[in-house]
């Protein structure tokens, strides 16, 4: 067998890059917050279980948790969301896991925003449950599909819009 076609292996002394997740979760209301076992907990262990599946890639999930009970998804006005910007711009955060997308934003131009500053910090973004995932290329490709998109429609001035089709204008 020549060298060339054996399987590679990973040298022992090669360090694996550590990627940092933080996990994100939000409920809208308080409404059963107080519960032994919520919904945040119930988002927060579908995350830790989704890192504990990329182990072998690195991936580790930090202890602080990003947790805002009781607020909107139709703004930034969170605590919890601040403090994980905050770890983000001090390069504490190589990765954000929420269990949906909606947990992080409901606002889509809150969310091309949020977007913008996990770029500028390479910081990457998963939802588990939505296959939205840019530690990959065609994660990436699909974010900057619908930034453009985001984009296109924002830059639109209002008023009426016809849409292309048969019917009469």
């Amino acid at each position: 067998m020549r060298a060339s076609d054996r399987p590679r292996q990973r040298e022992a002394d090669t360090p694996q890059t550590v990627v940092r997740c933080a996990i994100y979760t939000r409920k809208s209301t308080d409404e059963g917050l107080e519960q032994e076992f919520n919904s945040l907990d119930a988002q927060r262990e579908s995350a830790e279980a989704y890192i504990a599946s990329q182990r072998s890639e690195g991936w580790t999930c930090l202890a602080e948790r990003y947790d805002d009970g009781g607020f909107t998804g139709g703004n930034m006005e969170r605590p919890a969301l601040k403090r994980l910007f905050t770890g983000i711009e001090a390069g504490e955060i190589d990765c954000v896991v929420v269990y949906k997308v909606d947990r992080l934003s409901r606002s889509l131009l809150d969310f091309a925003r949020m977007m913008e500053l996990f770029d500028k910090h390479s910081v990457s973004f998963v939802s588990v449950t939505q296959q939205f995932n840019t530690t990959s290329s065609m994660g990436r490709l699909t974010l900057n599909t619908l930034a453009q998109t985001l984009l296109s429609v924002i830059a639109t001035p209002p008023g009426p819009r016809r849409l292309p089709g048969p019917w009469p204008r």
